[in-house]
């Protein structure tokens, strides 16, 4: 199967899957979500971002309708179900179905999985980003089906013939990506938002925190600002679909390209550690 769609144990082509209308993502977005690659039918990361995943529903007091166990499970076998290996395997939960009202739906939420064909970016050729004012709900941290707002960015980025959007608050604070966590590399040190309601913490942001213990480099979890963004000796942009890039562009301006070799110690470590979780 070249795409896949699973929804409450049912699956097929994803082209061909439908949903109830009465869902309550259809009225609300209603739901959380997770999503990681596969590479050699193997899942990377896959405890983590289930484990994220719980959580997050957790926070919204979604009834999970399976185990953690039964849904690495169904993914791992569905997977190989593929006609490649190389995928990106997304996952959500809605709260339920039931006629339109504010209140909770009674019960266990809906599964909903999708499988696409997908390949890691090896990171060599740099990518373009744009800023935008961050004016997103103050739940970022929670990974909800509410992506509006990211919708809109990454369509500016797009129209600017950049790859990501880089957001920020008032008063200049660099907050995250539209779809990826933002970092910046500073005589010597990887600068990283901290783990507060404003960024949705990556998994591919923890592995390159580890990353950093393991090569020996000084990381620091503290805001950063646009102005520092725009003179870091580095700007590296993380997340699941691509594990980590380099900007070379922001706004039109020229960026980083000061620190290549930590850059290229980074991504070397990190694409090395998905190829060999993959193999």
């Amino acid at each position: 199967m070249e795409r896949l769609g699973f929804y409450n144990g049912n699956y097929g082509p994803l082209e061909e899957m439908t949903v109830p209308m009465n869902d309550r993502v259809s009225w609300f977005g209603d739901g959380v979500y997770d999503a990681g690659p596969c590479r050699n039918y193997h899942i990377f990361a896959l405890d983590e971002h289930v484990d994220r995943f719980f959580r997050n529903a957790e926070a919204l007091q979604i009834v999970m309708p399976v185990s953690k166990e039964e849904l690495k499970e169904t993914l791992n076998r569905l997977v190989r179900e593929m006609d490649t290996g190389s995928l990106f395997v997304y996952y959500q939960v809605t709260r339920g179905t039931g006629v339109r009202k504010h209140v909770f739906t009674e019960g266990p939420g809906n599964l909903w999985i999708t499988l696409t064909p997908a390949e890691i970016a090896d990171g060599h050729t740099p990518i373009r980003l744009v800023t935008t004012e961050d004016t997103r709900f103050f739940h970022c941290n929670i990974k909800t089906l509410n992506l509006i707002p990211s919708v809109m960015a990454s369509q500016k980025a797009k129209a600017a013939g950049c790859q990501e959007a880089v957001f920020y608050r008032p008063g200049g604070r660099v907050t995250e990506c539209a779809h990826s966590n933002v970092h910046i590399l500073r005589g010597g040190t990887l600068y990283t938002a901290p783990k507060d309601q404003l960024i949705l913490p990556g998994i591919a942001r923890a592995h390159l925190l580890r990353a950093c213990d393991a090569l020996g480099i000084s990381f620091r979890e503290e805001a950063f600002s646009l102005e520092e963004l725009f003179a870091a000796d580095e700007v590296i942009v993380t997340s699941s679909s691509n594990l980590c890039l380099r900007a070379e562009q922001i706004d039109g301006r020229s960026v980083g390209g000061k620190d290549p070799q930590r850059y290229e110690l980074l991504r070397t470590f990190l694409l090395d550690e998905f190829y060999a979780e993959t193999e």
